[in-house]
């Protein structure tokens, strides 16, 4: 069910101060820039390959970004998300197999996809996502 990697999203203070260092520095395009308000955080994509960087900076104190950047000062790799052509049925075979999901129903996250999150505490210390094109579903 899992296809590929999708994405790793890594958390940041500022995307403006980012971006330079993913343009100039690895040479990426920026794709674009857009704001997920129900995790209260704005991201940018860069194509690397088949993969995707996910930038996302804290719009909220509450959003769980702005929570890691309060633990990781400096930012970093903050999940890596795998691609699914069925999200329903990869969450239901992750909790059947003992993982702690966060989400138990896909929700919309960023570039029109749905979302939904593995707790760290059960998937040896990374958060994990499994995404899908909203569209497919």
């Amino acid at each position: 069910m899992i296809t590929k990697i999708d994405h790793l999203g890594i958390a940041v203070k500022s995307l403006d101060e980012a971006i330079p260092y993913y343009e100039n520095v690895l040479g990426l395009h920026c794709e674009g820039r857009e704001e997920v308000e129900s995790q209260k955080v704005r991201t940018a994509f860069f194509a690397a390959g088949d993969v995707h960087i996910e930038l996302l900076e804290p719009t909220s104190e509450e959003s769980p970004i702005a929570k890691f950047l309060e633990k990781n000062p400096s930012g970093g790799i903050h999940h890596i998300a795998f691609a699914t052509d069925d999200i329903t049925g990869q969450l239901a075979q992750a909790k059947d197999k003992g993982a702690r999901l966060i989400h138990e129903v896909p929700f919309e996250g960023a570039a029109d996809k749905l979302v939904a999150f593995l707790h760290p505490k059960s998937t040896f210390g990374v958060l994990t996502e499994f995404c899908m094109p909203a569209k497919a579903h």
